[in-house]
């Protein structure tokens, strides 16, 4: 398999959990199971230039595989409802705190159906897929399902979200 080195592995695990943290996220507390999945993500971006996620079938075209390159596009989704992304790598304060992880079924679409939303929404629309969400305290923006838990710019708790779109 490819060779990463164990101080590579250590100090990507550092940068990670630091921003994750930083940023309102939570990396998994089994942390060898967590550097597993970045050994993972390490080997993808060796083997095709961006870190893929590790549980997922990557095709090796990044302009295909753009809503599962970490964190991808169905990691607030997750968890939101099932307390954790699909891979496990990013979990929920209740899971710090000993909730037990669900399965977290596939979010990605079949291929086939990801080529006809991309053709779809080539041009301009006013309609957007998700909500847009606005922190009250920051202004920060985003446009998914439900706000996120915590802001990751000032760290304000969900009730202080507003949809904004």
């Amino acid at each position: 398999m490819t060779d990463i080195k164990k101080e590579e592995l250590n100090k990507v695990y550092q940068k990670l959990k630091k921003e994750a943290e930083s940023a309102g996220y939570n990396l998994n507390p089994d942390v060898v199971f967590t550097k597993d999945l970045i050994h993972g993500l390490l080997v993808n971006e060796k083997r095709y230039g961006y870190w893929a996620c590790p549980c997922r079938l990557a095709s090796g075209k990044k302009p295909e595989d753009l809503d599962i390159i970490c964190p991808c596009d169905y990691r607030d989704s997750d968890l939101t409802e099932y307390d954790a992304c699909y891979c496990a790598l990013y979990v929920s304060q209740e899971v710090i705190n000993g909730k037990k992880v669900k399965p977290v079924p596939e979010r990605r679409p079949p291929s086939e159906e990801r080529s006809k939303q991309k053709k779809s929404s080539s041009g301009f629309d006013s309609s957007l897929s998700k909500p847009v969400w606005r922190c009250r305290v920051c202004g920060y923006l985003c446009g998914r399902d439900e706000p996120p838990e915590i802001c990751p710019i000032c760290k304000a708790k969900k009730d202080l979200f507003e949809r904004f779109v």
